[in-house]
């Protein structure tokens, strides 16, 4: 496949293969079992076959299809082991390559956006990709004034294209809600279509660049490429080399996964209370490590890449996250549970427990109870096992509790992130970055009031 399969037509009857497909399995699977196989061992089975199904299926299409694979991919850890293994390179491949659009479409998009004169702009520029995604692929080019430059050019009609795909994924998301276990599918894709209109914007993920880049200047751990020139359908931003994290992942030394893990965390934090934005793309595709951190040339800095997916925090993460967290960890359960009332997160309709709602959030902290904690994909599968059971006391809790719009790309991003630092296997300080950067996560000195009222 050379191009982006634009005719509604035609992706629609690749997704709808896919419903066909489980349909077809789950029959086999009722035959096998039929026969006396395990229920488990063919359920397995089954979800192995699907997986396989739906990222080949994926991966071909680009658009929506695959900007939802990719918001998948990083939950892989949730998943069994003898399921996950397969396709786990199949993820990989998804997070960092995909068909290309052919050369003439390339540089008919870059004439009708840079005018005729394209060509004059760059002293070198390589028809061949570097790297395609969901609704754009990147060009590696020198730009004028000597500077080796990426070249994002979107596809033709990925607009149209992204819709389509998520809708027609949201239609029968429930049958592919078994891949990931405890994860409802269908508010994952709903989000996603909310943010195709700033996702397609290049002059938003300009802007949202430039802002990272300019507060990550000189930063001794993040890098961000400045911006060098942007309009509809073409944006141009410095090369950054580096080892891709997926290459971390599945080669990369424990040194190096627990140097990508410390910095991912301290990424997400920061971020916000940075730049008053937080990166919502957290898939390991959008993320590099480079030589030369803070201990020298053997050291390691990370390099972030694709802003076209921001939340807009002016005030950073909202303090009740990091006061809920807090109080959770020092086991105040009724303080934490009026907290989530007044948030939202329990509605005005339901009652429940403070100590069962503690119960139920204490496992998931656990990263942030100690020191360091090394996030495994063992970790995230009893996670996702606990409130995916329905005998399980916290997945009769977990669907009582409800997630305030407000909160919903938080949460996403915050679980994302989680997911790659359990595919790194890395050992991370988290409650340390919690403490530099998270609002409300350390209490305020009563002292610090008093010395302001004395200011003013």
């Amino acid at each position: 496949m050379s191009d982006l399969p634009r005719k509604a037509v035609t992706r629609t009857a690749k997704l709808a293969a896919l419903p066909l497909g489980i349909a077809g399995r789950a029959t086999w699977g009722f035959g096998k079992r039929i026969v006396g196989e395990s229920a488990e061992l063919v359920g397995r089975e089954l979800q192995q076959r699907t997986a396989d199904q739906l990222f080949k299926v994926l991966g071909e299409l680009k658009g929506g299809a695959m900007k939802f694979g990719q918001a998948l991919s990083v939950f892989e850890s949730a998943l069994p082991e003898e399921v996950a293994g397969p396709y786990r390179a199949a993820l990989t491949k998804l997070q960092e390559a995909a068909p290309p659009m052919p050369t003439r479409t390339v540089h008919a998009v870059l004439e009708e956006r840079l005018g005729e004169g394209w060509h004059e702009l760059f002293l070198e520029f390589e028809d061949k990709p570097a790297a395609a995604a969901s609704i754009g692929q990147v060009h590696r080019g020198v730009w004028h004034d000597g500077r080796e430059v990426a070249v994002k050019v979107q596809y033709p009609g990925a607009g149209e294209a992204l819709l389509s795909d998520l809708n027609q994924l949201s239609r029968f998301s429930r049958l592919l809600g078994p891949l990931i276990p405890g994860m409802d599918i269908k508010p994952l894709i709903t989000e996603l279509k909310d943010r195709v209109a700033e996702e397609l914007d290049y002059g938003l993920e300009a802007q949202a660049q430039q802002t990272h880049a300019e507060e990550f200047t000189d930063d001794p751990d993040v890098v961000v490429p400045q911006v060098v020139h942007q309009s509809d359908q073409v944006l141009v931003t410095e090369w950054m080399d580096g080892i891709p994290l997926s290459e971390i992942i599945s080669d990369g030394t424990q040194e190096q996964r627990d140097r990508a893990g410390q910095l991912l965390a301290r990424f997400l934090f920061s971020g916000p209370a940075r730049t008053g934005l937080l990166h919502a793309d957290p898939h390991p595709g959008n993320f590099r490590l480079l030589p030369g951190g803070p201990e020298g040339e053997d050291d390691w800095r990370l390099g972030v890449l694709d802003f076209g997916t921001v939340d807009r925090l002016p005030g950073g993460l909202p303090a009740t996250i990091g006061e809920s967290l807090r109080m959770t960890l020092d086991g105040e359960a009724d303080a934490v549970y009026e907290l989530l009332c007044a948030e939202g997160f329990v509605k005005e309709t339901i009652e429940l427990d403070p100590d069962a709602v503690m119960d139920y959030l204490l496992p998931i902290i656990e990263p942030a109870q100690v020191e360091e904690f090394t996030f495994t994909r063992g970790w995230m599968r009893s996670q996702a096992a606990r409130v995916a059971d329905p005998r399980s006391p916290a997945y009769q809790l977990g669907k009582q509790l409800n997630l305030p719009p407000s909160y919903l790309l938080i949460h996403r991003v915050t679980l994302s992130t989680i997911g790659v630092l359990c595919q790194l296997g890395a050992t991370v300080r988290l409650r340390e970055e919690l403490e530099e950067w998270l609002p409300g996560f350390v209490p305020e000195d009563p002292a610090d009031g008093e010395e302001a009222v004395a200011e003013a």
